[in-house]
């Protein structure tokens, strides 16, 4: 074991899901937990179970049992056509001390997985864990790297102490993502701000709200604009926020006019589809407000058919 993960604490077993039937196997009998297959693992999946930006930001507290519920409804899935995919969970970040002590440990641990050349799947909490995973990113991935937020929120506010709404800002005063290099996929002009707006736009950033990319398809939209992108390494942050209220209800921050469920997994799918992918984030599941596993649901549906593109692209 890597000394860095001797501080992690391991998956809960129960969460791994086992039919024991040779004609039906489940993702739970397949992923190994632990350090135990990290050195063979193609995939990591590592969690951050807590909520103390989401507070900060006054939002709704409960998005600590995120991973939980996520691993619960994820190890339950099949395996077609990732049987062979070599996937570990490491589990989870202590989430003792301050949010700026979780940060720096979720970081060095993030970058160090990547820097081994895994494609991290980083599992949340509250959305503010973009700012250790995109740093990660930035430090030991091939520069220059690309932040994509697939959020209705721009994620730049300027309050202090940081919280869920300031990770991408933190990263941008800090010099570690290049603003032009920063997009926002899925925006609502009803939950941002005039104010962040120009600060986005007199920097260069990508802001794709919704209503404009259907025109064209979303999808289409995201991967015309990928295929054009000049960078490295691609990190790709999904808050679950950004699907409407409707099929997510379990988030932070409810959202009555997003996204569907079917556009969100389409972007999954390009995000493990695509080669430049180092990383791959969840956050913002709130389970104490989510309606018979619907939100934890559409998470590990999403992150399935990621998963499902990335062992296909790596078997092509």
């Amino acid at each position: 074991m890597k000394p860095l993960f001797q501080q992690l604490i391991p998956p809960v077993s129960e969460l791994f899901y086992r039919r024991d039937d040779p004609n039906d196997r489940r993702l739970g009998e397949v992923v190994i937990p632990g350090s135990a297959g990290y050195d063979s693992a193609a995939v990591v999946i590592l969690g951050c179970p807590q909520d103390l930006g989401v507070q900060r930001n006054r939002g709704r507290a409960g998005a600590a049992q995120g991973p939980t519920a996520i691993r619960r409804c994820l190890y339950r899935l099949g395996v077609a056509g990732i049987a062979d995919l070599p996937i570990c969970d490491l589990g989870d970040v202590p989430v003792d001390g301050d949010l700026e002590a979780i940060h720096e440990r979720h970081r060095a641990i993030a970058a160090q997985i990547i820097a081994d050349g895994k494609l991290l799947i980083s599992l949340g909490g509250g959305n503010d864990i973009s700012f250790p995973d995109m740093a990660a990113l930035a430090a030991a991935a091939p520069a220059p790297p690309l932040a994509i937020n697939i959020d209705a929120h721009y994620d730049v506010r300027a309050d202090h102490p940081a919280n869920s709404g300031t990770p991408y800002r933190q990263l941008i005063e800090a010099g570690l993502i290049d603003p032009r290099r920063y997009w926002v996929i899925g925006a609502q002009p009803y939950a941002n701000s005039p104010v962040y707006t120009a600060y986005l736009q007199e920097r260069g950033a990508t802001i794709v709200e919704l209503s404009e990319a259907r025109r064209t398809g979303l999808a289409a939209t995201v991967q015309a604009l990928v295929a054009a992108s000049d960078a490295t390494s691609i990190g790709w942050g999904f808050d679950l926020d950004v699907v409407q209220s409707a099929e997510a209800p379990g988030v932070s921050a409810p959202n009555p006019l997003g996204m569907r469920g079917d556009e969100l997994v389409s972007l999954a799918i390009l995000a493990g589809a695509e080669h430049r992918t180092r990383l791959i984030e969840f956050s913002e599941l709130n389970p104490r407000y989510d309606i018979d596993d619907r939100t934890a649901r559409l998470a590990a549906v999403a992150i399935w058919y990621a998963l499902a593109a990335f062992a296909g692209r790596r078997h092509a």
